[in-house]
Order: structure tokens, then sequence, then C-alpha cells
């Protein structure tokens, strides 16, 4: 059965084999995605994040998912050399470059707690994938052509791993280059990542975009991920292990 809510402005889905799951498995699971945007939407005058930015809600006062979320943030900081930065050219922190792909992985989570073992979740085309699909094969996951979204230029079998993809055309020049002060990254159109799971997968994405066309080295540089990235004139890269996948 397969479940879509719209939550955090995307579509949120949820697809779990089978024609008998309760209803309230999947309400449990959106209304997690609910309480997540609740929190750190940057867009809620009323988020936790928002009150941050604000200096509405002090330090000693921070939730402790806000505390995990911001220690997770410096962390990917660090191992990406200063690429991934939650703090805005205008000041504020963002960090939904980590957040998405640490709430996906959450809610996998919860229906793994729930007993089972073969399903995907799918937030805006980043997703954590688990098992097998219906007809006990792994799932076939799409990547879009970043210039026509109706175009799926590879399709990739993937199971118990997660799949994030990066890049600017959605949601308009969002992703910035770090070491460029308010120059958006461009070089690349998009990149895709694949990772043990979509939290490691999502927050490696965002500042591998970030560092245009050598964030497929960075890919490749990390142990256990695999890379396929667009660049802004159609030309493809691929990590040495991805064609594993396809």
């Amino acid at each position: 059965m397969k479940k879509e809510r719209i939550i955090m402005g995307m579509p949120v889905t949820v697809d779990i084999p089978g024609n008998d799951i309760p209803e309230s498995i999947f309400e449990k699971v959106f209304s997690y995605f609910r309480s997540i945007d609740e929190q750190f939407s940057v867009y809620k005058e009323t988020s936790e994040i928002t009150k941050i930015n604000h200096g509405i809600i002090r330090e000693e006062d921070f939730s402790d998912d806000m505390r995990k979320v911001f220690e997770l943030c410096e962390e990917t900081k660090k191992l990406s050399d200063g690429y991934f930065d939650i703090r805005s050219p205008g000041g504020f922190l963002d960090p939904s470059g980590l957040v998405k792909g640490w709430a996906i992985y959450n809610a996998a989570e919860i229906l793994r707690d729930e007993g089972f073992e073969n399903f995907y979740v799918n937030v805006g085309s980043d997703m954590e994938v688990r098992g097998k699909n219906e007809n006990s094969q792994p799932w076939k996951i799409g990547i879009r052509n970043p210039f026509d979204e109706k175009e799926i230029v590879k399709v990739l079998n993937i199971s118990n791993r997660g799949v994030a993809t990066s890049g600017n055309q959605a949601r308009g020049k969002h992703i910035y280059n770090p070491s460029k002060q308010n120059a958006s990254a461009d070089e690349i159109a998009s990149i895709t990542v694949i990772g043990p799971n979509i939290y490691e997968a999502d927050r490696f994405a965002t500042p591998a975009f970030a560092m245009g066309k050598q964030g497929i080295n960075f890919i490749e540089s990390l142990a256990d991920f695999e890379g396929y990235a667009i660049d802004k004139n159609g030309i493809a890269t691929m990590t040495s292990g991805f064609e594993k996948y396809l």
C-alpha cells in the first residue's frame, strides 16, 4: 500500500508492500513529519528554529532534538571541510540540509519498530529504502533529468540504502558555496548520493553539490557511498562503484 501527504511543502510518500496495512501505521509516520515541520521549518514563525533565529529561545532552552541536530550539523561541517554550513549568507541558522534525511531515517525506524522490513519512505525525492518491493525484488528508484523532470536518466536497484539528490532546480538557488560569500553553487545541476542510510546520504549530498565539480570526488572518497553528478552542461560523472546499482 502506498500513501502520500503534502508535508513541509513537499510530497511525503510511504510505500509498504501488502494490502492490509492499518491506516494508523501511515498516520504515525505522517504525524512525525508534521511535528518535525513544526519544529524545524524556517518558514514558520512559530517553529523552534525561527524563534532561535529571532533570539526568542536561548541556547539553554533548546529542545533535545535541536541540540542533537546542531551537534550533527557541526560534525558534518568538519567532515566536509566546511562545505556544509547551516549559517546562511544572511546569518540565520537553517539545518534543513540535514534535518530532512535525519527525519526520514527516524520515520523508517518507526516502521521497523512496528515490525515492517519491506518499505520505503520518500520525502521530496530523498528516501530510505528497506527490504524488497511487492515483487520481492530490490526497489527501483529513478534519477530525474535536472533539466527535464519528466525524464528519468538512470534507474537504480536499491535495498537497505538511502538515496538523496541535491540541486537547485526544485527550489531555486538555495545551496551556496560557503567559501565564496553569496555565490550560489552552479557548476553542477544535480548530484545523487547512495549511502548506507538516508541520513548519511542526505547530509553529504548537500556539501557535495556546493563543492561543484569536485563534489563527485568527495563522494568517491567516502567509504560505502556512491554518487552520480550531472553538470550544468548535462555531462554526467559517476563514482567507481555506482554501476552496481544499475
